[in-house]
C-alpha cells in the first residue's frame, strides 16, 4: 500500500470521526464526544481516584421561543449559547449539545459541590445575557444540574442518570435553579416519580376531583359565583394537597390534560347553577406559555355549552413573568370572547403595580397574607385600603380571599371591597353539595 493511500485513509477516518462527535448546528460535541470524554476520564481516575464533575443545563422557557419567533430563532440561541459556553469554560473542561436545548459539560477540575456551584455562578452570568435576533433581544435563565465522581457514579451511564435526577429537581423548584446530586436529592425525586405515576394514573381513571368554594357579596353572604379547585384523593396516598399535585404536573408535563379535565368537569357542573353566577378557574403557568390555550379552552366550552360571559380565568404575577408577550396575547384572546381575567395573589409578586398598568384585567383578588393580619396589623389595613383605591381608579372589581371571621369581613367591607371568599362563607365542597349551598341562601336572597 501506498503511503499517499494509507495517509489519505487515515484523513478520511479522521474525519469521519471529527464528524460523528460534533453537534451540526452549534459546532461544539456532542452525546459521543461527552460518552467519551467521561469513560476517559473514569479510567484515568480509577488509576489516580480523583473527583471529576459533569454538568448538565436547559434554558428555562426556550420552547415558546420556537413558537412564538420561529426555529431560525431558536437555532440562532443555541449558536450564541454554545459560543458562550465555548469562551468560558476553564481549562481541561468540555461542552457539548445534547438535543434541543439541553448542553452538558465536563469539568475535570472541579472536585466538590462548592466547586460546582461556582461554576454554575460564572455560566448563569454568561447565559442570562439578551440574546440577539436582529430587531429584538430576549432574555433567559438556565437551570443546572451536577454530578461528582465517584460518589454519584462511577461509570457513564450512572453518572449521567444523576445528573439527570439533579436537572429535573433544579426544574422543580423553579428557573434559575442548581442543584447537586446527593442521595438525598436522589430519594426526594424517587418519591416524586412515584407520586407522577400515580398522577397519571388518577387523570386517566378520572380520579382528581374538582370542589367549589363560594365566592360571595359580603353585604348579604349570598353567592355570586365558585372558584373550580382540584382535589385528589389516592386510593394508597391517601389525601395529596394540590400544593404538591399541581407544580409536579406541571413540572412534568402532565398539567395540560389535568386542567383540561377539570375545566370540562367545571363548566357541566356549573351548567345547573343560576346563570348569574360566574365559574372562577385558575390558568397555570404552563398555559400562559402555550399559544394554542385560547384554542384549548374555547373548544372545552363550545363542546359542554358554557357561556364564556360566565368563566373568570385566575392567572399569578409569577406566571405572567414568565413571557409577558405570550401571556398578553393569550389573555386578550380570551377577553375578546367574554371571558373576564383576575389577577390572583395581588401583592405577593415582584411588580404588582406595573403588572396592572401592562395587563387587560377584569378583577384583582387581595391575597390572603394580608387579609388575614387585616383586623390587627395596620400597615395590612393601609395595603388592602391602597389597592381597593388604586382598582377604583382602574375600574377593575376586587376579590378578598382567605376571609375567616365576621370582624375581617366587616374590616373589608368597611374598606370598600363588597366581594370576598374564605371559610367563614364556605370551604371547598362537593359539586352534589353547591346546589344545596345555592339553595340554602335562596330564601335570604328572597328578603333581601
Amino acid at each position: 500500500m501506498s503511503v499517499e493511500l494509507a495517509t489519505g485513509r487515515r484523513r478520511t477516518t479522521g474525519g469521519a470521526e471529527t464528524v460523528s462527535y460534533t453537534d451540526p448546528l452549534t459546532g461544539l460535541g456532542n452525546r459521543a464526544r461527552l460518552r467519551d470524554k467521561i469513560t476517559k476520564l473514569v479510567r484515568e481516575r480509577s488509576l489516580d481516584p480523583a473527583p471529576f464533575t459533569v454538568g448538565l443545563v436547559n434554558l428555562d422557557g426556550f420552547r415558546p421561543i420556537n413558537d412564538l419567533f420561529g426555529h431560525t430563532a431558536g437555532d440562532d440561541i443555541l449558536c450564541q449559547v454554545a459560543h458562550r459556553l465555548r469562551a468560558c469554560m476553564p481549562p481541561g473542561a468540555v461542552a457539548v449539545r445534547l438535543e434541543n436545548d439541553a448542553f452538558a459539560f465536563v469539568l475535570p477540575l472541579v472536585f466538590d459541590q462548592r466547586g460546582a456551584e461556582k461554576v454554575s455562578d460564572v455560566f448563569k452570568d454568561v447565559l442570562s445575557a439578551p440574546y440577539d435576533l436582529g430587531k429584538r433581544t430576549v432574555r433567559l435563565s438556565s437551570s443546572f444540574g451536577f454530578a461528582i465522581y465517584p460518589y454519584a457514579g462511577e461509570d457513564y451511564g450512572t453518572l449521567m442518570e444523576s445528573v439527570d435526577t439533579a436537572l429535573y429537581r433544579s426544574k422543580r423548584r423553579g428557573r434559575g435553579q442548581v442543584t447537586v446530586y446527593s442521595v438525598d436529592i436522589a430519594e426526594e425525586m424517587k418519591r416524586a416519580t412515584q407520586l407522577e405515576q400515580a398522577l397519571r394514573r388518577a387523570i386517566i381513571a378520572d380520579e382528581v376531583d374538582v370542589h367549589f368554594q363560594p365566592i360571595v357579596d359580603l353585604r348579604n353572604g349570598i353567592p355570586v359565583g365558585f372558584e373550580a379547585l382540584a382535589r385528589w384523593h389516592d386510593t394508597e396516598l391517601g389525601f395529596v394537597s394540590p400544593a404538591t399535585f399541581i407544580p409536579l404536573a406541571e413540572e412534568r408535563g402532565i398539567i395540560e390534560p389535568l386542567t383540561e379535565t377539570m375545566l370540562r368537569k367545571a363548566t357541566r357542573t356549573a351548567l345547573s347553577w343560576p346563570a348569574e353566577m360566574f365559574l372562577s378557574f385558575n390558568l397555570s403557568s404552563a398555559q400562559l406559555l402555550d399559544p394554542s390555550t385560547h384554542d384549548k379552552i374555547m373548544a372545552i366550552l363550545n363542546t359542554v355549552g358554557f357561556d364564556p360571559l360566565r368563566l373568570g380565568l385566575e392567572i399569578t404575577e409569577t406566571a405572567m413573568m414568565a413571557d409577558p408577550e405570550i401571556a398578553n396575547s393569550i389573555i386578550d384572546s380570551l377577553r375578546a370572547e367574554g371571558v373576564s381575567i383576575s389577577l390572583d395573589d395581588f401583592g405577593t409578586g415582584q411588580s404588582s403595580l406595573g403588572r396592572l398598568r401592562e395587563i387587560a384585567l377584569d378583577k384583582v383578588k387581595i391575597d390572603r397574607a394580608f387579609v388575614s393580619e387585616i383586623t390587627r396589623d395596620r400597615p395590612s389595613e393601609h395595603i388592602i385600603k391602597a389597592i381597593i383605591a388604586l382598582c377604583e381608579g382602574l375600574d377593575l372589581e376586587v376579590v378578598a380571599e382567605g376571609i375567616e371571621t365576621a370582624e375581617q369581613a366587616g374590616k373589608l367591607l368597611e374598606l370598600g371591597c363588597s366581594i370576598g371568599q374564605g371559610y367563614f362563607y364556605g370551604r371547598p365542597m362537593a359539586a352534589d353539595q353547591v346546589e344545596l349551598f345555592i339553595s340554602a341562601a335562596a330564601p335570604e336572597q328572597a328578603a333581601q
